[in-house]
């Protein structure tokens, strides 16, 4: 599918972004994604992700395709003004700075909506205004301190979760909510300010255990310590040292499961009949399927599995997900020019918005941009001149 051709619900909208790191640039990618043309504002030594190794390697080309780059050092006074203009120029701003860092450079809300009153401004902090708006947070932070550390990991052993899902869940409410100002500013003429922080949208996130507490009296345990509602539930390792989780979470799933796998003793058991009976004997249960199991491959499950409609998943590495037959048959991969790095200029995969609009996905339109790409396209653009364009650029040179 050629990406021009999805739909562009946001197609004629300017989005100038003052961010870094994952959350804000998430809502950009978002934004983005739906036709926005969406404008990165980099420090002259770029987006510090565009540097980072090991886990933060994937950063910058994953959360900044279908973006244009222009660096501008705010901290010279021709900067900020050139900021100014640009951000003046825009249907909505993002930012995810600390409190107060947009107003020294007159680029708070209160500064652009008195020249902008359609001006929707969306700012992505670690916390809501409140007595912890001035911390210093971090996804790990709010998930230590917001319950899902603990959920997560063992008794005794908090472990944050395996990916970045506060700051990119964080960045997709600030999407949510820049949808709901844009339908609120296409009523009223008016934009406004929206905020989406980490350690809230972790909350969030721990809200259906916080209320099995509040409806059981009874602490949410641990998820690898947890009660289970159902008794077949679990990872399971099988010939050759392969793992598959596999689920039967009703009695008929239970049926199903022990006909497909020839239990017929366990199906008879008038003691495991219903699910709450297997639960109560879940221990012994667990210990007698899996020495059943220790012989059979994944594969042979996988298929047995997909036959008769159970719920089944072979468990695999991020970069097995490069070959998964779904994600390549249904166009959920797309490919991106790497522009940073030793790799830079390769041709890679990444994964796309996990929607469609009228049946199709929404494509890469553009591969991350390099550093200060449109710069010069983008000043020009906002009525600057050659020689206020060459002053900017020299100064910025010589700094």
């Amino acid at each position: 599918m050629n990406a021009s051709e999805a739909p562009q619900p946001l197609s004629g909208l300017r989005v100038v972004e003052f961010t870094h790191m994952v959350m804000g640039p998430t809502c950009g990618m978002v934004l983005a994604d739906m036709g926005a043309e969406v404008i990165k504002v980099e420090p002259l030594e770029g987006d510090r992700t565009r540097y980072l190794l090991g886990a933060g390697a994937g950063f910058f080309p994953m959360f900044n395709r279908n973006k244009k780059s222009i660096a501008i050092d705010l901290r010279n006074p021709l900067g900020a003004e050139a900021a100014r203009t640009l951000a003046l120029s825009a249907d909505i701003v993002l930012e995810n700075f600390k409190p107060n860092t947009m107003h020294k450079y007159g680029l708070d809300y209160a500064a652009l909506e008195k020249k902008n009153v359609r001006l929707i401004y969306v700012g992505h902090k670690g916390f809501l205004p409140g007595p912890y708006e001035h911390r210093t947070a971090l996804d790990e932070v709010v998930q230590m301190m917001g319950g899902l550390a603990y959920m997560t990991g063992r008794p005794g052993d908090p472990l944050r979760a395996g990916t970045s899902v506060n700051d990119i869940m964080g960045g997709m409410f600030g999407a949510i909510g820049t949808l709901g100002a844009l339908i609120q500013r296409g009523i009223t003429g008016k934009g406004m300010e929206v905020q989406s922080a980490l350690f809230e949208n972790n909350v969030f996130l721990m809200g259906q255990h916080m209320l099995q507490f509040a409806v059981t009296g009874k602490h949410p345990a641990p998820m690898p310590a947890r009660v289970s509602p159902w008794a077949v539930y679990d990872v399971f390792t099988v010939k050759d040292g392969e793992q598959i989780f596999l689920a039967a979470v009703s009695d008929a799933q239970w049926m199903t499961f022990c006909d497909a796998l020839g239990f017929t003793d366990l199906r008879a058991d008038p003691a495991l009949s219903t699910n709450n009976q297997r639960v109560q004997q879940r221990p012994t249960l667990l210990k007698t399927i899996s020495e059943r199991l220790a012989q059979r491959s994944a594969e042979e499950l996988t298929t047995l599995f997909e036959k008769v409609g159970l719920p089944f998943a072979p468990i695999r590495k991020p970069e097995d997900l490069y070959d998964d037959p779904h994600l390549q048959a249904t166009g959920g991969l797309a490919d991106i020019r790497l522009p940073d790095g030793e790799r830079a200029g390769q041709v890679v995969k990444t994964t796309l918005f996990p929607i469609t609009m009228q049946g199709q996905r929404l494509g890469v339109r553009m591969d991350p941009p390099r550093l200060g790409e449109h710069t010069l396209e983008l000043l020009t653009g906002i009525g600057y001149s050659q020689q206020k364009i060459d002053t900017l650029l020299a100064q910025a040179a010589a700094a």
